[in-house]
């Protein structure tokens, strides 16, 4: 017990030191459902210590989100708090940091009426929107981790004794997050280093588009000329170093939303607005998706592609190799944040504008005349596999390996 408490304060100051970075002078503003109350403590004296002058927690718990979506009217779930909105907006403008704390129960709001569902999430992302344009483009620090809850790892370890699973959740995310390693910071700054290394060449490379090839994948991904490909780290408006997603294994860019032609299948299940989707595939046609299809989940799916006219188009191409901490446990987590670092994934909805030469000082029609796409949404799903093959087709037409067997040919 007392190692473990030694390692979820590790966790946290990994979090807040490294994850959002904060600085003496700052406002944290940590997003927290009441399960991972301990570890937000931990992290949030972690950022006194570092000298912030105000953490804010934001608290959610599930059985009152699954208790709104049962039995709150009809017209509730077109609202979305403006209040609430509007706050994160004025902390963002006084340069707070913002950590997300996801503890997600995959099957949170099975057997809801999905068009609650769709209406909340619209609300939500339309009152958001002006905040996102924060972190969309950079201007704070930001980073999402994840603390086990009983219901998460109930669906991630049902073969294992009910007592233990949360411990089993703790520590396949102490490994993913290289908690267990000597010095954490030490070297989770040298990872960051090896994953810019990867960005530099294909940013060297210039490739017009990726091919990608597995069983059920067939697909062809352009990308805008001028893209960045992106790797852990990033830079804020100050300057400052943050990673925003903890664990990573990704380098990623913006695809040209109208040059994604083909089909492409998943490689693991998708949990999306309390629902899994699963087994599923789309395609493309001039960067459009015209049809799609999912063995578990098709209406879930159906709201995701529906939620806007961007929704129909990528945001988003992220490598990822086969073999990494994540996927070498040979776990489904059901939790995006740790499965696409486990797979090479793409994303439905917006793109990242700082994924583009000068993109963050472009209006949202500038960067849709480049080739990015637009939407209130922006959600990963993992397509990478054992056997997936990749090609970067350069200027010339000619073409050279990428990935080979699900991992880097370079």
């Amino acid at each position: 017990m007392e190692q473990f408490a030694e390692r979820l304060k590790q966790y946290a100051a990994l979090a807040v030191e490294v994850g959002v970075n904060v600085q003496p002078g700052q406002t944290l503003c940590i997003v927290s459902p009441v399960a991972a109350a301990e570890f937000t403590r931990h992290a949030a004296r972690r950022a006194y210590e570092l000298g912030v002058k105000y953490v804010h927690v934001e608290w959610s718990d599930e059985q009152i989100t699954r208790a709104r979506f049962e039995l709150a009217p009809e017209e509730a779930f077109a609202e979305f708090p403006s209040w609430l909105a509007q706050g994160r907006v004025e902390m963002a403008e006084g340069g707070a940091a913002f950590l997300f704390v996801i503890a997600d129960n995959p099957d949170l709001l099975t057997g809801i009426d999905s068009k609650r569902i769709a209406a909340s999430t619209k609300a939500a992302q339309e009152a958001l929107q002006p905040f996102r344009q924060f972190t969309q483009f950079n201007k704070v620090a930001w980073s999402i981790v994840a603390v086990p809850s009983q219901a998460w790892a109930d669906k991630v370890f049902p073969g294992t004794v009910e007592s233990e699973r949360v411990d089993a959740l703790w520590n396949a995310i102490f490994s993913a997050t290289r908690v267990y390693e000597a010095d954490p910071v030490a070297n989770w700054r040298g990872h960051a280093e090896t994953l810019q290394s990867k960005a530099s060449r294909l940013n060297e490379r210039k490739y017009r588009s990726l091919r990608y090839r597995a069983p059920g994948t067939d697909l062809t991904i352009g990308l805008p000329e001028g893209h960045l490909w992106v790797s852990a780290g990033s830079r804020n408006a100050n300057g400052t170093a943050f990673i925003p997603n903890m664990p990573t294994e990704e380098v990623f860019t913006s695809p040209s939303r109208e040059s994604v032609n083909g089909t492409v299948s998943s490689s693991k299940p998708l949990s999306y607005s309390g629902n899994l989707i699963d087994n599923f595939s789309l395609t493309f046609e001039n960067g459009k998706i015209v049809d799609f299809s999912a063995e578990q989940g098709y209406d879930a799916l159906k709201r995701l592609v529906e939620t806007d006219e961007g929704s129909r188009y990528l945001g988003e191409v992220a490598l990822v190799p086969h073999r990494s901490p994540i996927s070498d446990m040979n776990l489904v987590f059901y939790n995006t944040l740790f499965d696409e670092n486990a797979a090479c994934h793409l994303a439905i909805g917006f793109s990242f504008p700082f994924c583009l030469e000068g993109g963050t000082a472009l209006s949202k029609e500038e960067l849709s005349e480049r080739g990015l796409n637009q939407s209130l949404t922006h959600v990963d799903f993992m397509i990478g596999r054992a056997d997936l093959d990749i090609d970067g087709v350069l200027a010339d037409g000619s073409e050279e390996p990428v990935f080979r067997s699900g991992n880097w040919a370079f």
